[in-house]
């Protein structure tokens, strides 16, 4: 029994580290000539193909659960995977991954004024606290004192997705527990995909890619490499991945525990990309990361945490890139 918080941690950081290789597998399509809307479509697309054979086991005889969540599900795909994904890949355009994966963590803020605005929940000490760090680091991130390139499209783009991410957060905190997390993931990848494909179709999303060789982590490769990688690692691996650990630690505490894929994402982009942003950057981002860490810690005291067992289905954790 002593082994199941540890699994759990272990399957959190799993479902972290291949998160955070998405903005790098991403780069490499993006640079070659692929759209962000093209590379996300590809992701998520192939994605819920894989996870739809375990999705419709998840639902055997729960049909009308699926029926009266189609709204959510929905909703899940336009905001959690549709927007958030498409903002974050044309982020990483202009920005290092790693300050774009930053900008998109603003959506946990995001989420506090929206809980203080609509339902009258103020943020507490701790919360206020949190939010005050996030908001100076952002302010080091952005490198307002100029000594690095500012690209103002780029950080409008990460502030997308950080809305994409504050949707998600909403979203997930309304989830039937009756809803297997699997066909949620499943299901919103699918709305995801089909959704920007249509408008892509229509010619308002530019719709281009190339199919020849592309180049990652310095070496010339297959367009195949990155959009494996995409899809299975930073998809599927991560989602189940996340599911599972969700499972033992419970959805606060696992979320708590995603938010090392900042750190994973810095790391990886250094390795693979040979990108890092400036020691002011970093500076900002670790401030980004304790502050977003203060208003989890905030919530993890004001509910019980304990792990609980695997009945029923808890709400999805995972942060919808």
């Amino acid at each position: 029994m002593h082994s199941r918080p540890a699994a759990g941690v272990g399957l959190a950081l799993l479902s972290a580290v291949t998160f955070a290789t998405s903005g790098t597998f991403a780069r490499s399509l993006i640079e070659a000539g692929w759209s962000a809307e093209s590379a996300v479509i590809a992701r998520v697309g192939v994605a819920a193909l894989v996870l739809a054979i375990p999705a419709l086991l998840s639902l055997r005889g729960k049909w009308h659960v699926l029926r009266s969540n189609a709204t959510a599900i929905g909703l899940f795909g336009l905001l959690g995977v549709a927007l958030a994904q498409v903002c974050f890949f044309n982020a990483v355009r202009y920005l290092p991954v790693g300050v774009a994966l930053l900008l998109e963590y603003l959506g946990i803020i995001l989420v506090v004024v929206w809980m203080w605005l609509r339902h009258g929940q103020p943020p507490r000490r701790l919360t206020v606290a949190g939010s005050v760090a996030a908001l100076a680091g952002l302010a080091f991130v952005l490198d307002l004192a100029g000594t690095a390139d500012f690209h103002p499209v780029g950080v409008l783009w990460g502030l997308g997705a950080a809305f994409g991410l504050a949707g998600y957060f909403v979203l997930a905190g309304r989830v039937d527990p009756r809803l297997p997390s699997v066909a949620m993931a499943s299901g919103g990848m699918a709305v995801g995909a089909a959704v920007l494909l249509l408008i892509g179709l229509t010619g308002l999303l530019p719709l281009h890619a190339t199919f020849g060789e592309v180049t990652f982590a310095g070496q010339p490769t297959s367009w195949l490499v990155p959009i494996a990688g995409l899809s299975l690692v930073a998809a599927v691996i991560a989602y189940l991945a996340g599911i599972a650990g969700t499972r033992i630690l419970g959805p606060r505490l696992s979320s708590f525990v995603g938010l090392t894929e900042v750190l994973f994402a810095v790391l990886i982009a250094w390795l693979f990309l040979n990108e890092l942003p400036t020691g002011w950057q970093l500076f900002g981002g670790a401030l980004i990361v304790a502050g977003v860490a203060l208003v989890r810690l905030d919530e993890l005291r004001g509910s019980p945490s304990t792990p609980a067992p695997v009945t029923p289905e808890p709400e999805l954790a995972l942060d919808g890139r």
